[in-house]
């Protein structure tokens, strides 16, 4: 049975996710705010499938949460927050969020989210490697190397790279990438994925023209094997 861990300083909120959540099956944990859901996430032996939690919270926020939550695990971790602005969502991403929900918010769409974010990380990986010159991307173990030295992304930065690598030279448009890289409807500004692919070329370094932008589509992986 998954077991997912909800993270917010509103009792109302955590007993609504937990009805659902319990219901659709899972096991369910509970945290008042980000201190306490990180030494929940220290002392969980076989740790969470997936962590809802909510922003604005006393103690410790939870994009800080966040960020030492995924110095642990690479649990995927879900962003509950009253504000909705691109700015605040992007924000999220880059810490390490894996999903951003905004309140208020349909439970049934939540738990889609949850489902979506725990698929994804239980999916069966390849075993295969993809190199060229000092890149390597290692799909099955989620790391990549650069010139010998372990790159340091965001979940989102490995998921659309990965996505793209393994559709080499196959244009991708902008709603594709949030269709399959996201798992779920997007509401928001498309300008995202342009925002991430920047934070991923950056990232990338010297081989950052391996993306290339499509004017007026969106990007694909350049055919290093051709």
């Amino acid at each position: 049975m998954p077991k997912i861990l909800i993270v917010d300083d509103e009792d109302k909120i955590r007993e609504v996710v937990k009805e659902y959540a319990v219901f659709d099956g899972y096991e369910v944990d509970q945290a008042c705010d980000g201190m306490e859901a990180i030494k929940k996430v220290k002392a969980e032996k076989d740790g969470y499938d997936c962590i809802i939690m909510d922003v604005m919270m006393p103690k410790l926020d939870g994009f800080s949460a966040c960020k030492e939550i995924k110095k642990l695990s690479d649990v995927p971790i879900i962003m509950l927050s009253a504000r909705g602005e691109e700015y605040d969502k992007l924000f999220g991403f880059e810490v390490g969020v894996d999903d951003y929900v905004v309140k208020p918010f349909s439970p049934k769409e939540l738990l889609a989210r949850i489902r979506v974010a725990i698929n994804r990380r239980q999916a069966p990986k390849s075993e295969d490697v993809l190199r060229y010159k000092g890149l390597e991307i290692n799909f099955a173990a989620r790391e990549v190397t650069i010139d010998g030295k372990k790159a340091q992304m965001t979940p989102k930065e490995y998921d659309i790279l990965f996505y793209l690598a393994r559709n080499m030279n196959i244009a991708m448009s902008r709603e594709k990438l949030l269709e399959e890289v996201w798992g779920f409807d997007f509401y928001g500004d498309d300008r995202t994925v342009d925002t991430h692919i920047k934070m991923l070329r950056n990232s990338l370094g010297p081989y950052r023209d391996l993306i290339i932008t499509l004017r007026g589509l969106g990007y694909k992986f350049d055919n290093i094997n051709g």
